[in-house]
C-alpha cells in the first residue's frame, strides 16, 4: 500500500524524476545521473514508508504535495516525524497535509501573532479553528473569538430582515462551517451562549481588550488600514492572534487593504510570523489546485498587459 495500488506511486515519481526505481520483495533501489533526483525520490519513499509504520497512509493528494515539495526547488526535507504529527479537536484529530500547513501550525504554536497568506483551499481558516480549539481543549485559552469584515455592511446590509447578529450571519458562514466540522453543533451551541466561543463582524472588536484568548481574523484582505490597526492592538495578555487572508480575492481597493499593508511594516518583529500558503497546499477537489494555477497565470499576463499600456 505505500508504493500504491499496482505501484502506481513508483510510476508517477519515475515521470516526475529522471531516476530508475527498481522495487524487489524487501528492497527499493533508486539510480540516476542526477544525485539531487535520487536524494527527492529517496526522501520522499523514505516519509511515504515512516509515516506508514506509524499508522497513517497519505492519499494521492497528500502524496502529490510531498513530490511537490521535494521537486525542483532546493529546500531542506521534511523531518520523518512532520507527516505523523496531528493534534486533537472534539471530533478527533486534524492533520496537517501539506509542508505549508506544517510550517502554519509550527507557527500558530510557536508565535504570539501568524498572518497567514496564500489562496482558497489551503486550509487557512479550518487549521486556525482546529489549533483554536486544541488550545481550549488544554485549558490553555479561556476563549476563542472568531472575526471577520462584513464589506457590504452599508446600505445594503439594512435592508436584510432580522436583527444585526441575523444581518451579518451570512457572511461569517465560513467561519460556523470550519467549527461545526470538528465540533458536534450543541456543544458549539453552548459555547457559543457562555461566551466560550465568539463570532462576530470586526467592527463588534473595537474598544475591546481580549485576554486569555485565541483570536481568528479571517478574510483580512478586505480590512482597511483604520480596521487592521484597531484589531492588532485588541490582543492582550495571554492570547494568539491569526490573521487569514488571500490577497488575490480583493474586494476593496488594493491600497486599502490592511493586510497588505502588513506585510510591509510588520515584518522583522519578533513574535510574529507570516506564513505563505500556495497551490501546492490546496486540500480540496484536485480541480482547484489547477483552477488557482491558470488563474495565477492569467492575471500575471493581465496585469503585464495593462502595465504595458
Amino acid at each position: 500500500m505505500v508504493l500504491g495500488q499496482y505501484d502506481n506511486r513508483i510510476r508517477f515519481l519515475r515521470k516526475k524524476f529522471p531516476v530508475s526505481i527498481d522495487v524487489s520483495e524487501k528492497t527499493i533501489t533508486i539510480s540516476g545521473e542526477s544525485d539531487q533526483a535520487v536524494a527527492a525520490v529517496e526522501r520522499i519513499l523514505s516519509q511515504l514508508v515512516t509515516a506508514a509504520r506509524k499508522g497513517y497512509m497519505m492519499d494521492w493528494n497528500e502524496f502529490e504535495s510531498l513530490v511537490d515539495f521535494h521537486g525542483p526547488q532546493d529546500v531542506a526535507p521534511l523531518s520523518d516525524t512532520d507527516y505523523s504529527s496531528s493534534f486533537s479537536v472534539l471530533r478527533g484529530k486534524v492533520r496537517p497535509r501539506t509542508n505549508g500547513q506544517f510550517q502554519y501550525v509550527r507557527a500558530m504554536k510557536s508565535k504570539d501573532m501568524v498572518f497567514a497568506i496564500g489562496p482558497a483551499g489551503t486550509g487557512k481558516t479550518y487549521l486556525a479553528v482546529a489549533v483554536a480549539l486544541d488550545y481550549l481543549r488544554t485549558d490553555q485559552i479561556q476563549r476563542i473569538i472568531l472575526t471577520r469584515p462584513v464589506v457590504e455592511a452599508g446600505e445594503r446590509l439594512g435592508f436584510l430582515p432580522g436583527n444585526i447578529v441575523e444581518k451579518v450571519d451570512p457572511y461569517l458562514r465560513p467561519i460556523y462551517d470550519a467549527i461545526l466540522d470538528m465540533m458536534p453543533a450543541e456543544r458549539f451551541y453552548a459555547y457559543r451562549e457562555r461566551g466560550t466561543v465568539e463570532i462576530a463582524p470586526l467592527a463588534f472588536m473595537r474598544g475591546r481588550t481580549l485576554n486569555n484568548c485565541f483570536v481568528i481574523l479571517d478574510e483580512a484582505q478586505n480590512v482597511t488600514h483604520q480596521q487592521m490597526k484597531m484589531f492588532l492592538t485588541r490582543i492582550g495578555f495571554n492570547s494568539k492572534a491569526v490573521i487569514t487572508g488571500d490577497v488575490t480575492q480583493l474586494d476593496i481597493e488594493k491600497k486599502r487593504s490592511g493586510l497588505l499593508e502588513c506585510e510591509k511594516i510588520l515584518k522583522g518583529i519578533e513574535g510574529i510570523e507570516f506564513v505563505y500558503l500556495s497551490e501546492s497546499d490546496v486540500v480540496r477537489h484536485p480541480l482547484v489546485k489547477k483552477i488557482i494555477k491558470v488563474y495565477e497565470e492569467y492575471e500575471m499576463t493581465r496585469n503585464n498587459d495593462e502595465e504595458s499600456v
